[in-house]
């Protein structure tokens, strides 16, 4: 059997895959700078108009929260980009003050569309691209801050009670980004102080012009627990099936949360067998990605991540058993065929698996079976008399 890991995993050197599906550092300096100037414009603009559009009773000062895979770290970068593009998660919180039956008396349309027209002065300044019409999203604004980046903004709001809570935490917040800066997750330490656990009522505006509970922070402390209980390797191969879904579908294919819960499900680490840990993962991906999935961890637990169609499940199953199957034939190939093994291996994660024959290695027990093996006598061949000419 063939130790294939350090195709994945060589901390020193920058070929392996993991390190060749990571964002380069212009690329999330770039996106940094994209969403510290959406957050300063909408900052000033909503204060502005929060009384003389909004209807409230006094200026309040929104809260912004970068979200989703760059929270989590598990951001990469996809296979084909573009026209695949990266995208950062930002969401805006409004205090409100004033509310009825759970929802905020600010009109969701109303806060929609100022923010929606605030960005649209800034698109025009920057030469960013506001999605309108089809391309549009319900539960957010999207801009193409490039061709192969856009910036999400969904538009939440919360008790103002509940952020003076926040207030009062601003110093295990500044600790938290501090950290999360110094492990590279942000470039920038103008985040919000933040506290998810404070904000027991939040609420999304969607462009309807409704309010729907929502809480982000649910998923993101869910996935924090389950580092804590199985470490780095975790957010890996939680990665290593995103840059697979992406090398397979160009657009759409199972969404990233639904693949961060079913590789978090049965998780068992196996330090630097990165390798066995995603065929263990592939595996099941290929059994669950055909029914419904569920997390009890995540809010009540009634919401279902697989929006995958009957189709679209079958597909996607079928997919992850080729690429279980392909890391178990890579990996049972001999020592004389590690050219195949790297092949294996690429047809199901592309070229950004490195061709270095030389990181293929003999797992342990193969090692000792061939240093145990007797030599075996083989005859001297018998060599007929010839004559030159």
């Amino acid at each position: 059997m063939l130790k294939l890991n350090k195709l994945f995993l060589y901390e020193t050197r920058p070929e392996p895959f993991g390190r060749q599906i990571e964002p380069e550092p212009w690329q999330k300096r770039f996106l940094v700078e994209c969403k510290n100037k959406i957050r300063d414009h909408l900052r000033d603009g909503i204060r502005q108009a929060s009384k003389t559009v909004l209807g409230m009773d006094a200026m309040v000062t929104p809260k912004f929260r970068t979200q989703g895979s760059w929270m989590y770290q598990t951001c990469v970068r996809p296979a084909e980009l573009p026209p695949q593009q990266m995208d950062w998660d930002y969401g805006v919180y409004l205090p409100a003050k004033l509310w009825e039956n759970q929802r905020p008396k600010v009109a969701a349309k109303v806060y929609f569309e100022l923010v929606e027209g605030l960005l649209q002065g800034l698109c025009k300044q920057e030469g960013w691209k506001l999605l309108e019409g089809r391309a549009c999203k319900d539960t957010c604004i999207r801009i193409e801050v490039d061709s192969w980046a856009h910036i999400d903004i969904p538009l939440y709001a919360a008790p103002e009670e509940q952020f003076a809570l926040i207030t009062e935490r601003v110093e295990f917040a500044q600790r938290s980004a501090l950290n999360k800066a110094q492990a590279g997750v942000l470039d920038t330490l103008e985040e919000e102080p933040f506290a998810w656990e404070d904000l027991e009522t939040i609420v999304m505006a969607t462009r309807a012009g409704e309010w729907k509970p929502s809480d982000p922070g649910a998923v993101a402390q869910w996935f924090q627990d389950c580092i804590s209980v199985h470490g780095e390797q975790l957010q890996r191969i939680c990665r290593y099936v995103k840059a697979w879904r992406d090398f397979h579908w160009t657009t759409g294919g199972p969404s990233s949360i639904l693949l961060m819960i079913i590789v978090a499900r049965g998780f068992v680490p196996n330090p630097r067998r990165d390798d066995l840990v995603l065929e263990e993962a592939a595996a099941r991906l290929a059994s669950e990605l055909r029914g419904n999935v569920y997390e009890r961890a995540i809010g009540d637990g009634t919401e279902d991540f697989n929006r995958l169609s009957a189709t679209e499940r079958t597909f996607a199953a079928d997919a992850a058993a080729s690429l279980r199957a392909a890391l178990r034939q890579a990996r049972g190939r001999s020592a004389v065929q590690k050219a195949e093994a790297i092949n294996d291996l690429r047809r199901q994660l592309g070229d950004r698996i490195p061709f270095i024959e030389d990181w293929v290695e003999l797992e342990a027990g193969a090692i000792d079976a061939v240093q145990a093996s007797a030599p075996q006598y083989v005859p001297s061949p018998k060599v007929k008399t010839t004559t030159a000419g």
